[in-house]
């Protein structure tokens, strides 16, 4: 009978209309979105507890965390069998993706424009785009800066007043936070952490952030007038990504007030700055402080971002006037991240080495064009060409452990004549990807005010199209998306 029951269910599963269910959900999300930007907050909680009461609400976060999801129910409450189930428990992740189906829209309405980590249709490449935005005209200074265990020493009283939802759904919130973690089977109280791997954990890490960014530039006019002149646009521009974020200035002095602004605002969430990852130093120009001599340019998302003086023939010149400005900004993959690709290529090598070419070759694949999507929209040309020589010779050396003395008819068993050209690696089947042969794309960086909630269904559907690789999120909600603008139509 248990598994008639178990069968009768995944078959009612399987056919359920799922372009309706995520229609319907779209919907109500898009109502929140709209009535937060509007002003009516009030009716915006209204429609936060119709969604969370909604069916269809429900089959979708069921179906965002598990497969299994005819055999998961929701509850209405939200509380943690500590004494022996796993934090991220089928049920408990259900309900968080649920709680998130109605915060999300919500706060997407409200978040800064430069925050850009952990946000539906906003990806890494949109941040490293912004910052070029705002210093491929004008060198300036920089602080970067990480926030130290963000997710885990947040205030949760802090956090819980900022939420600004309604009360059953704080409720349960509130009981996620005090629950406690289990972690390899050793049971701990989390009086101020949330778990980075929970749902529902970078939306609320998000929250409790939001409105730093102002507070620190509300601290400086828009506008000031120096030796008699007006310097519009005075105000810093501070990029955050999660938990990494960039403050930029024409002026030394303003970067490090800024500096002790964020640390004060920091400490009411109970967070601060971390230490060794954190610095100042000039986009263009060496300087020096306390001392010590600082180079110019930073490491942002694994990407070094830095401008070289250059003679007028290879200057960046203006958008609109053309005047050059004897420099240019250059931003490349960041050593780190290239030493920790190769010696992942490295590794892999060295632990596939007993085994067949093929399974080799699949293993490496995904790694390189992995790498290569996230590094393609900036300058990786004659780095993707330093890799696979690299990579040329340690296959070489895995050819030669299996073969003995390497020798051109011993090679060719491995390497041939094919798309890559005669030292191609590949066995007849199977051809190993090169990393200067991905095709390099430039992004265009997402509109400031843009949300997939607003349902401008063009702008997403395009984006959807042009830069799939870093729109997981908006895939989602646009899944079904030319049903949708055929409705409209």
């Amino acid at each position: 009978m248990e598994k008639a029951s178990i069968t009768k269910t995944t078959n009612s599963w399987n056919t359920i209309n799922w372009a309706k269910v995520q229609r319907k959900v779209f919907k109500l999300q898009k109502r929140i979105f709209q009535a937060v930007k509007s002003g009516n907050k009030v009716l915006a909680r209204k429609l936060q507890k119709l969604l969370f009461k909604s069916y269809y609400a429900k089959l979708l976060a069921i179906r965002q965390v598990t497969k299994e999801s005819s055999l998961t129910s929701l509850t209405k409450g939200g509380r943690r069998d500590v004494k022996g189930a796993e934090i991220c428990a089928i049920k408990d992740r259900a309900m968080q993706a649920l709680v998130k189906l109605a915060l999300e829209p919500y706060w997407e309405a409200q978040f800064e424009e430069t925050s850009y980590g952990f946000r539906p249709g906003r990806s890494v490449h949109d941040a490293i785009g912004r910052i070029l935005q705002v210093i491929g005209n004008k060198p300036k200074y920089v602080l970067d800066a990480d926030i130290a265990e963000w997710f885990d020493k947040i205030n949760h009283d802090y956090l819980l007043s900022k939420v600004d939802c309604p009360s059953n759904i704080k409720k349960i919130i509130k009981q996620w936070l005090k629950s406690g973690v289990m972690d390899n089977g050793v049971f701990a109280e989390t009086e101020s952490t949330t778990s980075q791997k929970d749902v529902i954990s970078p939306l609320l890490a998000n929250i409790a952030l939001h409105g730093m960014m102002k507070e620190v530039r509300d601290n400086f006019p828009n506008s000031i007038t120096r030796e008699g002149k007006a310097i519009n646009n005075f105000q810093p521009t501070i990029i955050r990504y999660a938990h990494n974020f960039v403050i930029f200035h024409r002026d030394y002095e303003v970067i490090k007030q800024c500096k002790i602004l964020i640390r004060k605002c920091l400490k009411k969430l109970g967070l601060e700055i971390e230490t060794e990852k954190t610095k100042i130093c000039h986009s263009l120009n060496e300087i020096e402080i306390n001392d010590q001599k600082v180079e110019p340019g930073f490491d942002f998302l694994g990407f070094n971002i830095r401008q070289y003086p250059v003679e007028k023939h290879h200057s960046g010149r203006h958008y609109y006037s053309g005047k050059k400005f004897g420099f240019k900004t250059i931003i490349k993959p960041s050593e780190k991240s290239i030493k920790n690709h190769y010696k992942k290529l490295r590794d892999t090598v060295d632990k596939y080495k007993k085994a067949p070419q093929s399974r080799l070759i699949m293993e490496l694949n995904p790694i390189i064009r992995g790498w290569c999507n996230y590094n393609r929209v900036v300058c990786s040309g004659k780095i993707f060409s330093k890799i696979d020589h690299l990579l040329w010779c340690k296959l070489r050396a895995w050819t030669v452990n299996r073969t003995g003395k390497a020798n051109k008819q011993k090679l060719s068993k491995y390497f041939s004549d094919g798309i890559h050209g005669k030292w191609t690696f590949q066995d007849g089947e199977y051809c190993l990807l090169k990393h200067d042969k991905i095709e390099m794309k430039r992004h265009v960086i997402v509109e400031s005010d843009a949300s997939p909630y607003d349902g401008n269904w063009t702008y997403w559907s395009n984006r959807k199209i042009n830069y799939p690789e870093t729109l997981t999120r908006v895939t989602e909600l646009f899944k079904k998306e030319k049903v949708y603008v055929n409705s409209e139509k």
